[in-house]
């Protein structure tokens, strides 16, 4: 029941931040600096999390190759799920079609970026989840939940201005962070009964998946309109998650 508690908790923490990302986005338009520099802070703290726990836990219980061919399965396994995203929204699979199509309805922004969420955010709360299999992961906790504050906060502004209202920006905003919440809850249950060279290729699944959703999605968004300081919030946030980690 503890184990079960504990993943209600992280996984509530880590998804609240979708909820205050919409709660804000709904009433205010941040500057797209302010985004950029949360999703750089975010993604040096995940790059961190995944550096020096997820990776490294995996590596020690599997070997190299086990925990070096889940990670890549991961990133193939987001990558075709991403494709599959981009080729329903836009008709191609590529995320330079993507932006085209939406410029004409920042609705259909906000929703594509819901999805985009859920995608990003069902690996690195399973991969979080599965983690507390061998102990609790604060560094991985905080780099989720300042990677989901940004990336709401954007979507819920793209959904208000597509005409949506506040109550139903955040309505929808909860379901998507109690979906991944509970994802915190499957991935835990699930690495309960696993083995260590399974675990350990979950783990690295999990892991390659958020790896990849880094490369596509949060770093490219935090590159483009957090210039000059997405350098410095990358580093921040790597710093931050590797002393959590120690």
């Amino acid at each position: 029941m503890t184990r079960v508690l504990t993943a209600v908790l992280f996984g509530v923490v880590a998804s609240s931040a979708l909820v205050i990302g919409a709660v804000v986005g709904s009433v205010w338009r941040p500057p797209q600096m302010v985004t950029g520099v949360l999703l750089a802070f975010a993604s040096g703290a995940l790059i961190s999390a995944l550096a020096f726990e997820l990776f490294e836990e995996a590596f020690h219980l599997g070997g190299a190759t086990r925990s070096g061919l889940g990670l890549l399965a991961g990133a193939a396994a987001f990558v075709l799920l991403d494709s599959a995203l981009d080729r329903y929204v836009t008709g191609h699979p590529g995320p330079e079609e993507r932006e085209v199509t939406e410029s004409g309805s920042r609705g259909g922004i906000g929703f594509a970026l819901l999805a985009a969420v859920t995608l990003d955010g069902v690996p690195e709360n399973v991969a979080l989840g599965v983690s507390l299999a061998g102990g609790v992961s604060l560094t991985l906790l905080v780099a989720i939940f300042f990677s989901n504050l940004p990336e709401s906060l954007v979507g819920a502004v793209a959904m208000r201005e597509g005409g949506q209202s506040p109550r139903m920006v955040v309505i929808t905003w909860v379901v998507c962070a109690v979906l991944l919440a509970g994802a915190v809850v499957v991935g835990r249950a699930v690495a309960g009964g696993l083995s260590d060279p399974v675990l350990a290729v979950a783990l690295s699944f999990a892991g390659g998946a958020v790896l990849a959703s880094l490369a596509d999605t949060l770093m490219p968004e935090a590159f483009e309109h957090g210039r000059p300081l997405n350098a410095f919030a990358t580093a921040a946030g790597f710093f931050l998650s590797f002393v959590l980690a120690t």
